[in-house]
This record gives C-alpha cells, structure tokens and sequence, in this order.
C-alpha cells in the first residue's frame, strides 16, 4: 500500500484510514510500501492535469521530493497504537535503485524499514529518463518492452537493497493502442532471462493486483527458479485495500506457492 507520504498520493493516502480499513476487513497485517524516486524523469503531461504532482516539475522534469522518513515513522507509531489487532510494517519502493545507491542506502539507514520493493519505473532516453508510457510516442512498442527487460539484470546486479520486485509487467500496462497487438511470447526469451537473473539473486517476484498479472508470466517465473512471491495491491487510497489479493493468491497457490506462518513473509514454494 502507498498512504500520504508517496509522493504521488499525498493528497489521497491516508494511512490511518487505510489501516482502518485494513481492520475492518480482517487482514492481518498492512505494509506501507512508499515510493522513493531519486531519478528526474520527463513528465509528459501538463502538470495542471495532475494536481497531485504539479509542484514536483520544473521544465516538464518531475524530480520527486524525498520521503519524510521521520513523519513516515510517527504515523506508523500512531497506528500501531490505535490497530493493535493489525500489524503495521514499514516499507518503500525505490524507483531505479542501481541508480542511486548511496541515497538509498542513506534512506535505509535512517528507517530500518522492513520490506523494500525494487520497481523500474524508467529508462534513459538521450540526457532524459522517462516513464514507458512516455516513450512509446518516440520508439517502438517492442524495444521499449525489451529495454526495459534488458535493464533488470543491471538493476539486479547493481543494487542489494531491495528483496522483492514489483510489476515486471509495467511496460505492458501502457502499451499503445496504434501498436501491433500484444503478444507475450514474442518476449518470452527476455522476460524468462530476467526472471531468471531474480531468481538467482534470491529476490521475490510481486504479485502486483493492480492489473492483474499474466498466469504465464507466474508459470514463467517457477520454471526459471523462482521460489518466493509477494503480493501489492499497490493501492493509493484506503477504499482498494486488499484489491484483488483473494485472485492474486488464489494464482500463486495454483503455482504451488504457500504462505508462511507469519503474514507478511513472502509465500514460497512448496512443491
């Protein structure tokens, strides 16, 4: 879950009603994942159309302001003692870690946070990084999808700070409408090497329920040697707590995945 101190849902997050929210459904446990992006990347859109970010771009770069860790810590305080029932883990994912070693390393010294999310949600385009969504009016669909495969290995190699990665499927959300359509096998090869290299790395693979994942890319990552899944519902707003994690687990158990004895260690597998 994201709440205020994302970046992009500080006028939507609210982590008190999210965990609220959270107990009123009976789940066990809620892990605020915040976004940290240390990479300037192009806006592509006017920022009047996007009040929750408009201040951040200058030029048409955005460059996102760093988390407030100490106000990120005090909620969290808070609400561990108003849901004593629910337990409250810290958490961020970092956009581009590889990227930014000794400010991520320097924001986890500071926190202690116990989940920490890899996420790619960029790539360099000339002197500019930019979102997939923006580079698909400039490139071909299909190199964009493989640049950004391509970059998960360094991301990997480049960067121990987080344990899990989340939705390998990004690129694939925007995929332009004027395309060819898509169609997962003709990345087959490139997608299975990056699940390969995470699995390798002993990294879990995020079962994002935003838009649900593709079973094959699941399948995929068992037969490369995956062996740990985590799930996100990745939400902005306290009302999509729990969004689509019923779905997400029933996948990963036809997987052969099982959730551990403590609700927020990832679910291995078990066959």
């Amino acid at each position: 879950m994201h709440s205020q101190f994302s970046w992009d849902a500080r006028l939507i997050g609210d982590m008190e009603a999210t965990c609220a929210r959270a107990a009123a459904l009976g789940l066990p446990a809620v892990i605020f994942t915040e976004h940290v992006d240390f990479t300037p990347f192009r806006a592509g859109f006017l920022p009047e159309s996007y009040p929750e970010v408009a201040d951040f771009v200058t030029d048409g770069i955005l460059t996102a302001p760093v988390l407030d860790v100490d106000g990120y810590l005090d909620s969290i305080e808070r609400c561990c003692s108003m849901f004593p029932q629910l337990r409250v883990v810290t958490g961020m994912e970092v956009g581009q870690p590889h990227r930014h070693v000794a400010q991520v390393e320097e924001l986890l010294a500071r926190g202690g946070f116990e989940r920490v999310l890899g996420s790619l949600h960029c790539l360099p385009d000339g002197d500019e990084f930019a979102e997939p969504w923006e580079l698909y009016p400039h490139h071909r669909a299909a190199d964009v999808v493989r640049d950004y495969l391509a970059e998960i290995p360094r991301m990997v190699a480049g960067s121990h700070a987080f344990t899990a990665f989340a939705h390998i499927d990004y690129p694939i959300r925007s995929w332009p409408q004027d395309a060819e359509p898509f169609r997962l096998g003709d990345f087959e090869e490139e997608l299975r090497h990056a699940l390969r290299v995470l699995a390798q790395a002993e990294r879990a693979l995020e079962i994002n329920t935003r838009l649900p994942m593709d079973p094959v890319i699941l399948r995929w990552w068992v037969q490369e040697g995956g062996r740990q899944v985590t799930f996100g519902s990745d939400a902005h707003k306290p009302e999509f707590v729990g969004h689509g994690l019923a779905e997400a687990g029933a996948l990963a158990a036809s997987m052969g995945f099982a959730p551990d004895v403590q609700p927020v260690a990832p679910w291995r597998l078990s066959r």
